[in-house]
């Protein structure tokens, strides 16, 4: 009997509509951690139908949710394939919100282009990135494995990205991000993107070698990476000033 007592209990507790504002969005964090997608999604459409904005859900259920995920995962607690899940429950909420932000206009934390270089097939690594950085507010066009400089400077040229990020997993195909970076300075613009890169191979020493801005070593620094150089070169760059009326 007390054990059928637990299970009602338990169910109580996963009707998430009875939660009030503050405890489900703790509960969402939560759910973020398990992967439970079904759980954010139902979240998030509570959330909105309660009058939250779509930029306020994703700031403090969604975004803060993996925050908690990303730290877990750089200090060994959390690993690739609950990180996956995590960041595909995130997806289930955002395919929500998107077309919501859209209609508001509310601007992403940046935008990001990503992809595997050519001659490396590989994109585990390149596909967490891109939904941490997607949990994380940014706007992500992933151009997927095996490029050659020309679809990133297409993709560059397309989207207009503030991140360029590269993936590379095996030693041979490393080099040719050096290859990519030194066509962004003959294009004339190395300087309006900020180039990150990451893969097994990888470690500091090369991404400065190669003229990178910073090596990250997994999808959790890639995301505090990408924030704090967003977050730098936003403020020191002049605010352009108004014309007298």
């Amino acid at each position: 009997m007390s054990e059928e007592q637990d299970l009602i209990e338990e169910d109580e507790e996963l009707d998430l509509s009875t939660l009030p504002d503050d405890e489900l969005v703790l509960q969402m964090h939560d759910d973020l951690y398990d992967g439970l997608k079904e759980e954010i999604e139902e979240g998030t459409n509570i959330l909105l139908s309660r009058g939250w904005s779509p930029d306020k859900v994703l700031s403090e259920a969604l975004v803060e949710g993996m925050r908690i995920v990303g730290i877990d995962f750089r200090d060994g607690i959390l690993f690739v394939p609950e990180v996956l899940l995590s960041a595909n429950s995130m997806k289930g909420g955002m395919g929500i919100l998107r077309p919501l932000l859209a209609e508001t206009g509310a601007p992403p934390l940046g935008k990001a282009v990503i992809g595997t270089v050519k001659g490396d097939i590989h994109d585990i690594g390149k596909n967490l990135v891109g939904m941490m950085w997607e949990g994380a507010g940014f706007e992500v066009v992933d151009i997927g494995i095996n490029n050659p400089v020309e679809n990133y400077l297409e993709a560059i040229e397309e989207h207009k990205p503030d991140i360029l990020g590269m993936s590379a997993l095996l030693t041979t195909t490393m080099p040719y991000m050096k290859v990519v970076i030194d066509e962004l300075g003959n294009q004339g613009i190395r300087d309006d993107l900020i180039v990150l890169v990451g893969g097994a191979p990888l470690n500091e020493e090369f991404g400065l070698a190669i003229g990178a801005d910073a090596y990250c070593r997994d999808a959790a620094v890639a995301v505090e990476t990408a924030s704090s150089m967003i977050t730098q070169r936003r403020e020191s760059t002049p605010a352009i000033p108004q014309a007298a009326a």
